[in-house]
């Protein structure tokens, strides 16, 4: 029994070695069809690569062989197009000669007459492009370039401007102080009107002193800026509303700009219409600001009047206007803080009437107008109102106006205004030009 489960298990041994030479056989078998398979594929890809390979070379041999037979074509078609016009030439040639025996005498003076006036037509052309080009450049050179730039500079011009404001607001203009000072000597002593003038005097010099605002009310601010081609205006008036927001914030300027609808006084004095800002374009190559505080008490004294006026007897004339302004002078009485200035306008609409007469108050107090008539209507204005013995703060004495600046527009036919704009003792009124880097250059008053 031993023996024969020995042979089984030598039998079983031998069946599994036997199955596993046949399984080993077989891998060995696939490997090697697999490699045959694999080097049938290489071979067959080499063969296609050659195939288009000789395609390529076949192609480029085709299309040098084109390009060979258009470049014989072409150089055949130039050398006709030569003979062609070896023989035109020729033909020409002779045609001239055969034209040369036939010329007369007459003909060569005609042609000679053509000649010229070809020569003067193309010596008219070549002018007319050398004055083009000429003006071309003359205009390139005379065009400003944009020398005032607001943007690229705006720490200065905020700095310039800040200082504008704080000299229109607290010092007076040499002009007007000097006409202050000779009022204070004219009114008699121990009166009220020379009492109100020397608290003026004080007030001019203390405010000075210390740089405070001459008056608690700063008024409407009022900018007047000339300024050259190119003037960045949008970059400009950001910056003013900057430098107004900072005057208000530090003492400069009172928070004096209300709304309107709601009556809320809450915007640093800039919203819409304030600060005005008037922009005009000049010659110059210089931006000159002009700033203008004027105070509530004097422009509710300011007036409007339509020629003729039947009450005052005033006509369409310079009598006319002049009887209108002293009604306006002898109206205000002491309620715009006088003694005041008068700017004002005849002609115009009622808008830029009104606006011209502001403008009016922009010349010096020792100026003279350059039209004769309104010069001496002006003087005689000043003189006659100061003899309505109305007087400073309506006190009475000799001095109710310090100066009349009058200014003319063009006007309709059917109508005649006259604009009057009273400007109170506290004539707060300075301006600067500006250097390229928007420092400030010089003062105007």
């Amino acid at each position: 029994m031993a023996k024969k489960k020995a042979t089984k298990k030598v039998a079983k041994k031998a069946t599994k070695k036997a199955t596993k030479k046949k399984a080993t056989k077989k891998k060995a078998a696939k490997k090697k069809t697999a490699k045959k398979k694999t080097a049938k594929k290489k071979t067959a890809k080499k063969a296609t690569k050659k195939k288009v390979a000789k395609k390529a070379t076949k192609k480029k041999v085709a299309k040098k062989a084109t390009k060979k037979k258009v470049a014989k074509k072409a150089t055949k078609k130039k050398v006709a197009k030569k003979k062609t016009a070896k023989k035109a030439t020729k033909k020409k040639t002779a045609k001239k000669k055969t034209a040369k025996k036939n010329i007369t005498p007459q003909k060569t003076k005609n042609r000679v007459v053509k000649r010229k006036a070809t020569t003067k037509k193309v010596a008219k052309k070549s002018t007319k492009k050398s004055t083009k080009k000429t003006a071309k450049k003359a205009t390139k050179k005379t065009t400003p370039q944009l020398s005032f730039d607001p943007k690229a500079h705006s720490a200065n011009l905020f700095d310039s401007l800040l200082e504008l404001i704080r000299m229109t607001s607290a010092e007076l203009p040499n002009d007007v102080q000097k006409v202050i000072l000779e009022a204070l000597e004219r009114e008699e002593k121990n009166t009220s009107a020379e009492y109100a003038m020397n608290i003026i005097k004080a007030n001019i010099e203390l405010a000075m002193k210390k740089s405070q605002p001459l008056c608690q009310d700063t008024g409407t601010i009022l900018f007047f800026v000339e300024h050259p081609a190119g003037f960045r205006q949008g970059d400009f008036t950001k910056v003013v509303h900057k430098a107004v927001i900072k005057a208000t914030e530090i003492g400069y300027l009172r928070q004096n700009s209300v709304d309107s609808l709601t009556g809320e006084n809450k915007c640093m004095n800039v919203g819409p219409g304030h600060p005005d800002i008037h922009f005009h374009e000049h010659d110059k190559d210089t931006v000159e600001i002009r700033l203008v505080l004027k105070g509530g008490g004097c422009e509710n004294v300011g007036a409007q009047y339509a020629l003729p006026h039947t009450e005052l007897g005033a006509g369409r004339d310079l009598d006319g206007v002049r009887k209108v302004i002293l009604d306006a002078v002898q109206k205000a009485q002491g309620k715009g803080c006088g003694p005041g200035v008068l700017g004002v306008t005849i002609g115009g609409d009622r808008g830029s009437g009104y606006v011209h007469s502001k403008e009016q108050l922009l010349r010096r107090l020792d100026d003279e107008n350059t039209i004769e008539d309104l010069a001496t209507l002006e003087k005689d204005i000043v003189s006659t109102a100061n003899e309505l013995g109305i007087g400073p703060m309506g006190f009475g004495g000799k001095t109710t106006l310090l100066g009349c600046k009058i200014g003319v527009l063009n006007r309709l036919p059917a109508s005649y205004f006259v604009s009057i704009s009273y400007m109170c003792w506290a004539y707060r009124r300075h301006g600067i030009v500006l250097k390229k880097d928007n420092s400030i250059s010089k003062t105007l008053y």
